[in-house]
């Protein structure tokens, strides 16, 4: 059996255990923010910012919402709020963390929904001039809502 020793100054081996600690420490940090579902946080304050948001998502609508309004979030979901906020949920918001606060509504009508020309209407909800939820809806009889932040038809 052939053993082989290696002599380490203190300085060198202090440096390496080091640079493996901070390694496994930013390693640690990637996985905590991945795991934490991280999403990416919208700024609607200004319409400018508005209408950078809907440009990216692929929607065509007026140049300034066609209402605006502020209205509170109930402290409790009934039925309808329940269902609007599994909406909400599917495409990464939550509107629970909201109840009992008063946010900012949008609507604006959409131009590019192909076979809706006429009746699709693009809601944007804000709290503190941050996305907070959102849908597309159509007014007709046999209508429809959808999140915002699914493909759209083309």
């Amino acid at each position: 059996m052939f053993i082989k020793t290696v002599k380490l100054k203190k300085s060198v081996a202090l440096a390496a255990l080091l640079t493996v600690t901070a390694a496994l420490i930013l390693l640690i940090g990637f996985c905590v923010v991945r795991a934490s579902g991280a999403k990416r946080v919208y700024k609607i304050k200004t319409e400018q910012q508005r209408q950078a948001l809907i440009s990216e998502l692929g929607w065509q609508t007026s140049e300034k919402p066609s209402e605006h309004k502020s209205v509170t979030i109930p402290e409790k979901f009934d039925d309808v709020y329940q269902g609007y906020n599994e909406l909400q949920k599917e495409q990464g918001f939550d509107l629970e963390k909201y109840a009992g606060k008063e946010v900012e509504i949008y609507y604006y009508p959409v131009y590019n929904y192909k076979g809706h020309e006429d009746c699709i209407q693009l809601t944007l909800m804000g709290f503190e001039g941050e996305l907070i939820g959102g849908d597309i809806c159509c007014s007709e009889l046999d209508g429809f809502m959808q999140g915002i932040m699914k493909a759209k038809e083309k």
